[in-house]
């Protein structure tokens, strides 16, 4: 009797800003790894994601939304996506069934024909229309390309996901496993950490305040008992004002940025964590690029 083959692979998940793409990879893993906001681009780098099934390992990449860029930085994070589909096994097109086909997501289709690998099509956010509306949404987006799959989901509810992620493992080659099957991701936890500073920060300020602010990890100890985990993190800002913004009335912004973000943090390494912010300014940053290297963007 002939062993059923290992399946692995990398997979790709593209598609213009604010679709979803780090709730549906943070829904897959069944752990948050990915920050989310309702705010556009808040992914900036490829994140990684480490799913392991009996006789499967797939990686899933969450890659920043595909937009028209403007400065150093969203060129970068164009780049991100775009390199991404060329490395990989896999591509998904995430899209929103509450939207119908317009101009961004028929130019991310017209990349595809020089993919070489199977694209699924996901429509996502299935929670959010009318059935028979979906049904003439599914239709019109499978228009745009001869995709090998097309797969209606929710990330927020998790409906047809698992059948998603079927599908995908019984459509990656034979293959290797990459990485060990205890982990979810391959980020340093400096990195994770610095994401969900990012984070509060995105979900807490508004206007452009999130878009001109990075965070570094400038220190991690951990206690010899331990019992205590002891970080230090800087927020970088373009601007005096944006500064104060951060800082907020008598700190009141950095300590509530502070708080939230310890509490995650927390949950993600499961001891006891001390949280130091600082706020610097350095200005536009986003578009220096010895600056984007030094914060990682690179």
């Amino acid at each position: 009797m002939s062993k059923t083959p290992f399946r692995s692979g990398f997979v790709s998940i593209i598609g213009r800003p604010n679709v979803g793409k780090s709730t549906l990879l943070n829904r897959i893993l069944g752990e948050k790894i990915v920050i989310t906001s309702d705010k556009p681009q808040t992914t900036r780098n490829r994140i990684q994601g480490i799913h392991n099934l009996p006789g499967a390992q797939i990686v899933f990449i969450d890659t920043p939304g595909i937009h028209h860029a403007r400065s150093r930085l969203n060129k970068f994070m164009v780049e991100e996506a775009l390199s991404s589909i060329r490395e990989v096994d896999l591509v998904m097109l995430l899209v929103e069934a509450n939207r119908a086909p317009g101009d961004q997501e028929r130019e991310i289709a017209g990349l595809l024909p020089s993919v070489n690998v199977p694209v699924f099509l996901v429509v996502n956010k299935i929670d959010l229309i009318d059935p028979d509306i979906l049904a003439e949404r599914l239709t019109a987006y499978a228009e745009l390309f001869p995709f090998r799959e097309v797969v209606p989901v929710s990330a927020e509810t998790g409906e047809n996901v698992e059948r998603l992620v079927e599908v995908v493992r019984d459509t990656l080659p034979e293959g290797p496993v990459y990485f060990p099957d205890d982990i979810l991701t391959d980020l340093p936890e400096r990195f994770i950490v610095a994401e969900i500073v990012r984070e509060k920060v995105f979900r807490l300020t508004r206007d452009e305040i999130p878009y001109s602010t990075a965070v570094e990890v400038d220190s991690f100890r951990e206690r010899e008992d331990g019992g205590l985990v002891s970080i230090s993190a800087t927020i970088t800002v373009e601007r005096d004002s944006q500064k104060g913004i951060i800082i907020g009335r008598k700190g009141a912004m950095l300590k509530q940025i502070g708080s939230e973000a310890r509490l995650e943090i927390e949950r993600l390494l499961d001891t006891k964590v001390f949280l130091e912010l600082f706020v610097r300014v350095r200005r536009d940053w986003s578009e220096n690029p010895n600056i984007l290297k030094e914060l990682g963007y690179r």
